[in-house]
């Protein structure tokens, strides 16, 4: 192999990353310099002190193959190719100034402001009658929710509590209860039925956001729509959880 020469080419292009930003960039370094002086040069790049800064090295594959943690050893040896990646730890909890939004000030027009202007989408909702903006539909959504609102408080001038009944809501299973409370309640609007389950398939013990509306044991209490109930000869079961 005599007079046979390895040319190695001074250069090396790699792939910046940081935990700074989350924004990769790719630049050449000289194999020649030490990794101190990497570090003095990736500081330009990414905001992150020297003395503060930790290197990983990556392959070509994003995977980790070991860090850079000498200052005083060449960049070049390294097992560093091209389109390898540099990561750069910034150890001093910094957060960039380009990417904490919090700083940025904030536009904020005011609502009466938003709505004269010609050239905004409520505008053109207004113009095309669309939307919140379409009175007949509107008024008949409206109708639609006061027809529901009375067939729900229907439901519930049937109901009684102590009443034996299933509850059916949709995409739930079909549970067995007991009525324990019927009437309105704070936590929403309308009418409402509180149930006591026969099973632990509910949400609490009869109290909602630390108002007590009914007694249960925790677990086994739970608020539905009026409508979702229906009365019968439902024989409470019992279950014997300690032999399950």
């Amino acid at each position: 192999m005599e007079g046979l020469t390895v040319v190695t080419n001074p250069t090396v292009n790699v792939r910046i990353t940081n935990t700074i930003s989350s924004f990769e960039m790719t630049r050449r370094f000289n194999r020649g310099i030490s990794i101190a002086e990497l570090k003095g040069k990736l500081e330009m790049l990414v905001g992150a002190c020297p003395a503060s800064m930790d290197l990983e090295l990556f392959s070509v594959s994003d995977i980790f193959l070991q860090k850079m943690d000498d200052n005083e050893a060449l960049l070049g040896s390294y097992s560093v190719d091209d389109n390898c990646r540099i990561h750069v730890i910034d150890n001093s909890g910094q957060i960039n100034e380009f990417t904490d939004v919090s700083k940025v000030e904030k536009f904020e027009l005011p609502d009466d402001a938003y709505g004269k202007r010609p050239d905004s989408m409520r505008s053109f909702m207004k113009k095309q009658g669309v939307g919140q903006f379409n009175e007949e539909e509107q008024a008949k959504k409206k109708a639609d929710i006061a027809a529901r609102n009375d067939e729900q408080k229907a439901a519930a001038d049937a109901l009684s509590v102590g009443n034996r009944c299933k509850v059916q809501v949709p995409g739930q299973p079909t549970k067995l209860a007991t009525v324990m409370y019927v009437g309105t309640a704070d936590f929403k609007p309308g009418h409402w039925v509180g149930v006591k389950y026969d099973e632990p398939m509910g949400k609490h013990d009869g109290t909602v956001a630390g108002k007590k509306y009914f007694q249960c044991e925790n677990k086994y209490g739970g608020f539905v729509k009026p409508l979702s109930v229906t009365v019968g000869d439902f024989p409470e079961e019992v279950y014997d959880f300690d032999e399950m």
